[in-house]
């Protein structure tokens, strides 16, 4: 869904946000949670943070991208209810991303990205749309606490 990555050619340094899979497969609630994991990949550490995504995550993500296509500071997944990743930038083409694992470890990871390389913020929307078209929200919030699967028209 995510995977920010130097420029071939250099360090090898990335931070990706796979997903696994649906938290809960055919029940309602928790249907449309994805699970996933963070993982994050350098010469001095190599870690991976369990995470659970809502679609409302999705969303920010989303949110997130146009801010860092402004070139500006932004973190997400910064609730608290799971690692969060903030993203600061040197240059127009350097960033660095830190995990933050917060509830669990209280571990913080930081990866320096030396050159993004071109176009990488439409390649991370690319990867956006797909897991989207993999996992659709495929459940609605008809009122607080109140579910139910969303009809399509192949349903009526």
């Amino acid at each position: 869904m995510c995977h920010l990555a130097d420029r071939p050619g250099t360090s090898r340094h990335n931070v990706t946000v796979r997903v696994l899979g649906r938290s809960q497969p055919g029940i309602l609630f928790g249907h449309d949670f994805l699970e996933c994991e963070i993982v994050v990949a350098a010469e001095s550490r190599n870690a991976a943070f369990p995470v659970t995504l809502l679609p409302e995550d999705l969303e920010e993500w989303e949110d997130t991208l146009a801010t860092l296509e402004s070139g500006r500071f932004a973190m997400w997944l910064d609730s608290g209810r799971t690692p969060s990743l903030e993203f600061e930038f040197d240059t127009r083409e350097r960033m660095s991303v830190s995990v933050h694992d917060g509830p669990t470890s209280g571990d913080t990871v930081t990866v320096p990205l030396l050159t993004l390389p071109p176009g990488w913020a439409g390649e991370q929307r690319a990867l956006l749309a797909r897991a989207r078209d993999a996992y659709p929200q495929e459940v609605i919030e008809t009122s607080p606490g109140a579910y139910v699967w969303r009809r399509t028209t192949s349903d009526t």
